[in-house]
């Protein structure tokens, strides 16, 4: 008679998930990885794995069917690449911040607290009424937040988009920039490629640079990211404002 395997050599209910729903091929996320993305399967945020949506140079985007905890169809995965070292480059986002001390160690280290960092960035933003995906959860190097666009089919940039009503776009960009201003936070890399078009409502995207405006640098940073708005409809669209009056509106 076979003997039966003890509870210990069991699979774990974390592992079952991730062989019978996470539908990537073999070879694409390291074992860490492959963990952190089971957490949010045990919590309910995350039901399967579909497929990648976006590519950047720091993190890829999947598309998820979204677990029983959400009350959506679809989730965003956003995973950051643990073999990336231009986050190394980014620490002066961090360590200005003083929500965060200074990270020592791994690469993970500085992964994981760069995406926490966009967690963190993300609840700010929603409770500003900022335009922005909603944060659900995260776990290390991923996380996981509301999927913007329509039937699994995800919306495209502003750059990528030709829109309707620039002016009306542009002043909502800028509003939102505004209620980030007053929740004390800074976008700090906003441009044409980090807004995506929802019909005609613009949402801000990739916040993990965002920084509080006690950061000695947030005063470049927020000149920059209006400057690059308002370039591109300038540009685009033929759209003139003043930097200087749009800067003065936002910080008084």
């Amino acid at each position: 008679m076979a003997r039966r395997r003890s509870k210990e050599k069991q699979p774990s209910k974390e592992e079952y998930q991730l062989k019978e729903q996470l539908k990537i091929e073999e070879g694409v996320f390291d074992t860490r990885t492959v963990l952190r993305i089971g957490k949010l399967f045990n919590k309910g945020v995350v039901a399967s794995m579909e497929f990648i949506i976006a590519r950047g140079k720091e993190a890829d985007v999947y598309l998820a069917d979204a677990g029983e905890k959400i009350d959506r169809d679809f989730v965003a995965m956003k995973i950051f690449r643990l073999e990336n070292a231009r986050f190394q480059n980014r620490m002066r986002y961090i360590e200005g911040d003083p929500r965060f001390g200074r990270v020592k160690g791994s690469i993970f280290a500085v992964v994981s607290e760069w995406c926490k960092k966009e967690y963190a960035n993300l609840l700010v933003a929603e409770s500003a009424g900022v335009h922005a995906p909603r944060p659900y959860a995260f776990s290390g190097n991923v996380l996981a937040m509301e999927f913007i666009g329509e039937g699994g089919k995800p919306s495209k940039t502003l750059r990528e988009q030709v829109v309707k009503n620039p002016e009306k776009i542009l002043d909502q960009i800028l509003d939102d920039t505004r209620k980030l201003y007053k929740a004390e936070l800074v976008h700090a890399d906003l441009s044409e490629y980090n807004i995506l078009m929802l019909g005609e409502v613009p949402y801000m995207i990739d916040f993990g640079q965002a920084v509080l405006i006690k950061h000695p640098e947030a005063a470049r940073y927020l000149h920059r990211d209006v400057s690059n708005i308002l370039h591109y409809f300038s540009k685009t669209y033929e759209i003139e404002k003043d930097p200087g009056d749009v800067l003065n509106s936002i910080i008084r």
